[in-house]
């Protein structure tokens, strides 16, 4: 059972089930839980636990009566309290955060040597990737390992154009490496059409035989790699922070390009 009221109790700070349960005593004026229980259609043992918790909130009044337990919303204007009651807590909470902040900050220094590894899943992978290879304002050359005819189908059109238009705003070079596929010789043209030729990806192959495989290696902005896994099922990807690794896989991608056809 679901009404406009319940809906506006729970708007007002409480959950589902307790606006439910709130609900139903104010309209029925007080009950005992086997009848709240019909009403709102929640289990018993969750209405005893839920007028358990309602009563410590000081929202629902216990009364005695005919030797069970019978229950009654306290006076409306207790709700207000309640939601007041919320906010003073978020607001203690967020001015002791503020306050622990230089502490963590401290701390998260001492670490400053350890990589910062970010671990992506799911159909949003690729694409929560990409938008951190735009989020910067500061233009950079992007260097990929790309199987390009792949990655091309994984983004929708529009988080595609999304992703090479925060390129061309940025003004972000790129040379990659891809696999010799008659889709990937098209792939600047079907991709970046419409766009600044400054930003068309400089691209060099090597033999699909010898990349097969459904996977992205990107370096990119001062620090960062990115690793991708294109499979047709649990797409995976992780970016690594550091500027060593970063600049380990820039060596890498260069002894790749000298041996690489245009």
């Amino acid at each position: 059972m679901e009404n406009k009221l319940s809906k506006q109790i729970q708007n007002a700070g409480l959950s589902e089930k307790e606006a439910l349960i709130y609900a139903a005593l104010v309209e029925l004026g007080g009950a005992f839980p086997s009848k709240i229980a019909e009403i709102t259609k929640l289990k018993r043992t969750t209405v005893y636990k839920v007028l358990l918790d309602l009563t410590i909130k000081g929202l629902v009044n216990e009364i005695e009566k005919k030797n069970k337990l019978y229950y009654q919303v306290d006076k409306p204007e207790k709700l207000m309290r309640y939601a007041k009651d919320k906010v003073r807590i978020a607001e203690d909470q967020m001015d002791k955060a503020k306050k622990l902040i230089p502490e963590l900050e401290g701390l998260f220094n001492l670490t400053t040597n350890k990589p910062r590894v970010l671990y992506f899943e799911g159909p949003d992978a690729v694409y929560d990737i990409c938008m951190d290879m735009i989020s910067g304002n500061e233009k950079y050359e992007m260097l990929a390992f790309s199987n390009a005819e792949k990655f091309q189908n994984y983004l929708p059109t529009g988080k595609l154009r999304e992703f090479i238009k925060g390129k061309e705003r940025i003004g972000i070079t790129t040379r990659a490496i891809i696999p010799d596929t008659k889709a990937a010789r098209g792939y600047n043209e079907a991709v970046f059409a419409g766009t600044s030729k400054n930003i068309w990806p400089v691209i060099k192959f090597v033999s699909k035989e010898i990349f097969p495989y459904e996977a992205e290696l990107t370096i990119y902005g001062k620090n960062k790699v990115s690793i991708t896994k294109l499979g047709k099922e649990n797409v995976i990807g992780v970016i690594i922070e550091d500027e060593i690794i970063h600049g380990m896989m820039k060596m890498i991608f260069g002894l790749a390009w000298k041996t690489a056809t245009e």
